[in-house]
């Protein structure tokens, strides 16, 4: 039983990277941009629902809303503000190191705010465990939420970017800024509205993940930010299916890794697994080879 408990635990966290990983994919599918801040906007989604609960009252769903609606408003803020100047610049280096200055920036901010002390966060999540096998099989109503939200969230998003004229407007920009421009297609909105989905699905994995680990620090999104690109980047970045698969492929690795090898070791054990996939299919799992006509 204790393998399925690993098993069950690494589809869990994996799931809480295929979330995070979402809003990366989406953001490079569209905008061709890495947004290294991503995992700060985790932290700040947890700081949110971290207050609501605990000094303004809010009971959790409430909550869980506004914390959304806060990295929504901070990714269309971040990607306006940094961003958007930089969007026709001749180098992507400029757009990174942009990145990681707002990242840090996020990050002082948080230790500004609210010191480098460890919050105890509070689970909003209050479904009783469930216990199969006569007991020797417990699984959280953490882990069973977390599993169901990344799920739903995946689905939901394919169908949006499939079935909505928004979805096929960024589908269009992702293809050929220029052309979609032509076509009548707002090129800036769409990007916005981009950011905005991928901000809110980053406050939702924040909140899963201080549930599941409840813990909260300035740092808090900084690792769970890196694994999850490395999850996207394996599944085949700029594919939702694909960020969804390589998170879910990361977590179980990461859990199996920490029980059967070492817990030292586990992170390590992730990234390798990644470069021997990327040396093997470059594109990672999903990915597509784009041939660029001269």
């Amino acid at each position: 039983m204790s393998f399925i408990s690993y098993l069950i635990s690494g589809i869990s966290l994996g799931s809480v990277y295929a979330i995070i990983a979402l809003g990366y994919t989406m953001v490079y599918g569209i905008a061709k941009m890495l947004n290294f801040a991503h995992g700060d906007v985790i932290m700040v989604g947890g700081y949110v629902t971290f207050i609501a609960v605990r000094s303004m009252g809010f009971s959790p769903l409430p909550a869980v809303v506004l914390s959304m609606a806060v990295c929504l408003v901070l990714g269309i803020v971040i990607e306006a503000v940094a961003y958007r100047p930089l969007r026709n610049a001749g180098s992507p280096l400029a757009v990174l190191i942009t990145a990681i200055g707002v990242s840090y920036l996020l990050q002082n901010i948080a230790l500004l705010a609210f010191g480098a002390d460890t919050k105890s966060f509070t689970s909003v999540i209050s479904i009783p465990k469930l216990k199969l096998a006569d007991g020797q099989l417990t699984i959280t109503g953490e882990t069973m939420v977390t599993i169901a939200a990344g799920v739903i969230i995946t689905l939901g998003l394919v169908a949006f970017i499939n079935k909505t004229k928004t979805g096929q407007a960024m589908r269009a920009v992702s293809e050929d800024k220029g052309a979609a421009q032509l076509m009548g297609i707002n090129v800036n909105r769409t990007i916005s509205i981009t950011f905005a989905i991928g901000s809110a699905l980053a406050a939702i994995a924040g909140v899963l993940l201080c549930s599941a680990y409840p813990s909260l620090t300035p740092y808090t999104g900084a690792m769970p930010g890196i694994k999850a690109f490395v999850a996207a980047v394996f599944g085949g970045i700029g594919s939702i299916p694909g960020a969804f698969i390589g998170g879910i492929v990361l977590g179980i690795i990461e859990i199996l890794g920490k029980a059967y090898i070492s817990s030292e070791m586990a992170d390590a054990i992730c990234f390798a697994v990644l470069i021997v996939v990327l040396l093997v299919k470059p594109t990672g799992l999903f990915g597509k080879n784009i041939q660029e006509k001269v």
